[in-house]
């Protein structure tokens, strides 16, 4: 338990400096962004932890050793000498997933998968399924095998709590880390008007109330050797929930997704703070009190909508938000550079694009309008 150790925060490429700054404003050491994620180091307590109080990870892998292995008899062999009884339980149930490259002796990752779970069924009396939630990650790199252990389970953006989503969602944790990199830190209200099933401003809510995003979801860690539940209950419970007077704004010219939206909101517990109405692009009014961001993810016709048709749409936006909402920052995602520009907003330049559902979509953001 007290061994330090790598921990390796998963995210969608395009967003690692995001997730990097939440997990040193969390307290975690030695974070460094890579590609693909965030590496940082712990123990299982900041396992947990990460788990539990990161909302911009997908998933926490917990890397629990390495070995050379030039060739697959060496593989199995240092497989089978490996202390998984320090990581697993007798018997239980773990599937295996195995990466390699052309720079390794051993290229061939069903081979390798094949041994490693071998290896695991005969020294451990491990089962083999592929529906176990306990998933070990073994990556050959240059014929040095690294081993981790998928210590999350289900994707973190699934905190547990929303049961609807309309069409092509935006998940919980690729949308934190676009509001963080909006400048978003809890201190302002967000409005989205093209809102679905409410994912910015229910989670802009619970940035705000500092609501803990996994509060009210299980992991895979809780089924490995080690996991003391009385320390997991104390590190759950000692989040305290702050109030705010701040609301959190969401609209769509969908009436079945505002009820989504309202459902999610209740379940998260911020609907309290949160409004959802039925409203098109043209009947977006600007709230009372101070500005904050609009956050909006619309259609870019790759899922939804035809393309041309978006023109103006976004052209409607992008007037509306010039006419009304003085004052107010303005984050758009979008996977179409002429999308954004429709809008004639006085975009800053552009960051790197970011990976998001087989496509790849940029932020636009402006300062203060």
């Amino acid at each position: 338990m007290d061994s330090e150790f790598e921990i390796f925060l998963a995210t969608p490429p395009g967003l690692e400096p995001y997730l990097a700054d939440e997990a040193r404003e969390k307290g975690f050491a030695e974070v460094s962004a890579v590609p693909g994620g965030v590496t940082l180091t712990g123990g299982w307590p900041e396992v947990w932890r990460a788990n539990l109080e990161l909302r911009g990870a997908s998933r926490v892998l917990a890397r629990i050793g390495s070995f050379r292995a030039f060739h697959l008899a060496q593989l199995d062999k240092r497989a089978r000498k490996f202390p998984w009884g320090d990581i697993l339980h007798p018997g239980q149930s773990v599937r295996v997933e195995v990466s390699t490259n052309k720079k390794s002796k051993i290229y061939h990752a069903g081979a390798a998968k094949q041994r490693l779970e071998t290896a695991l069924a005969e020294e451990l009396g491990a089962v083999i399924s592929d529906q176990a939630e306990v998933q070990i990650k073994a990556r050959i790199d240059d014929n040095l095998v690294l081993l981790s252990i998928d210590t999350s389970g289900e994707s973190l953006h699934k905190r547990g709590l929303k049961a609807a989503v309309g069409k092509a969602p935006m998940r919980e944790n690729m949308a934190a880390l676009l509001l963080r990199a909006c400048g978003y830190d809890g201190s302002e209200p967000v409005l989205d008007p093209m809102c679905g099933s409410g994912t910015f401003p229910i989670e802009a809510a619970e940035i705000a109330l500092g609501m803990l995003p996994g509060r009210a979801r299980s992991f895979a860690f809780e089924k490995l050797v080690g996991f003391d539940a009385d320390q997991w209950q104390q590190m759950r419970a000692s989040a305290k929930v702050q109030s705010t007077d701040l609301r959190f704004y969401g609209s769509d010219r969908n009436a079945g997704v505002i009820e989504m939206a309202r459902s999610n909101a209740d379940r998260a517990g911020v609907a309290e703070c949160t409004t959802f109405t039925h409203a098109a692009i043209s009947d977006l009014e600007r709230p009372e009190g101070p500005p904050g961001l609009v956050m909006v993810n619309p259609p870019y016709g790759a899922r939804i909508g035809n393309k041309r048709d978006l023109f103006a749409l976004y052209g409607s936006l992008g007037l509306v938000l010039k006419q009304r909402f003085s004052g107010w920052r303005v984050g758009i995602v979008t996977s179409e550079p002429g999308l954004a520009k429709a809008t004639t907003l006085p975009f800053e330049p552009p960051g790197p694009p970011i990976a998001h559902g087989g496509l790849k979509v940029t932020l636009y953001k402006t300062a203060a309008l």
